[in-house]
């Protein structure tokens, strides 16, 4: 059960600990509702959030679709790991890719949804079970993205749980790559790391649990 009073105490909560960090009004809230039930996305606009993110294409299909004509929507991000066969589902809802990372998931964008905004995810920790292309990548891979019409806003990235340094380093580095390519925005930090994401620059958090608490299970 979603409390609208409480997730509005909860954002409040995170946009101290932005301003803590030594962020501001730039550093924008992306709720992260993915489990969580449409009532979440409700709450967190009502509240002020004016994005949400979503990892999973069908469960972001069947929640769009409950939102009456006449009610105010958020803006939809995607940022889970995107499949380019589930490009064609998703072009109609989304409004921002967060996770554009190789050649053909961006010529089916391209091809679905022309002109879409997105960001590319970069793999700024080296892992070899993230998602995001290499740092040395991200040139070629945002000219590309550029001549197949898309308008890259920014870069995303995921940092490491449970090492700040490592975390923190990332992050670094995501803007670095960020300033070098003139792009503004940069998707990083999530409930448990926002203070090194802020620190090291981002201009969007993406929070689910410290909005919403204790995240269902999952849905595949």
């Amino acid at each position: 059960m979603i409390d609208p009073a409480q997730v509005a105490a909860n954002i409040a909560d995170v946009r101290r600990r932005i301003d803590a960090a030594g962020g501001g009004d730039e550093v924008r809230i992306l709720a992260v509702t993915k489990t969580f039930p449409l009532d979440a996305a409700r709450a967190a606009l009502a509240a002020g959030c004016l994005a949400v993110g979503e990892n999973y294409a069908q469960e972001a299909v069947a929640k769009w679709a409950e939102w009456r004509a006449d009610e105010p929507r958020p803006s939809l991000h995607v940022i889970g790991h995107v499949q380019t066969n589930k490009v064609r589902m998703l072009a109609p809802i989304v409004d921002v890719w967060q996770t554009l990372d190789r050649v053909s998931v961006i010529d089916e964008v391209a091809r679905r949804a022309p002109g879409a905004r997105a960001y590319l995810q970069v793999n700024v920790t080296g892992e070899p079970a993230k998602s995001g292309c290499e740092p040395a990548e991200t040139p070629a891979l945002l000219a590309h993205a550029r001549a197949a019409g898309l308008r890259i806003e920014g870069l995303m990235t995921l940092g490491v749980a449970g090492d700040d340094a490592v975390t923190l380093a990332g992050f670094r580095l995501l803007s670095s790559i960020a300033d070098e390519l003139g792009l503004a925005e940069r998707s990083m930090g999530m409930s448990g790391d926002l203070e090194l994401a802020v620190q090291a620059g981002a201009t969007m958090v993406r929070i689910g649990s410290a909005l919403f608490g204790p995240r269902p299970v999952a849905q595949p």
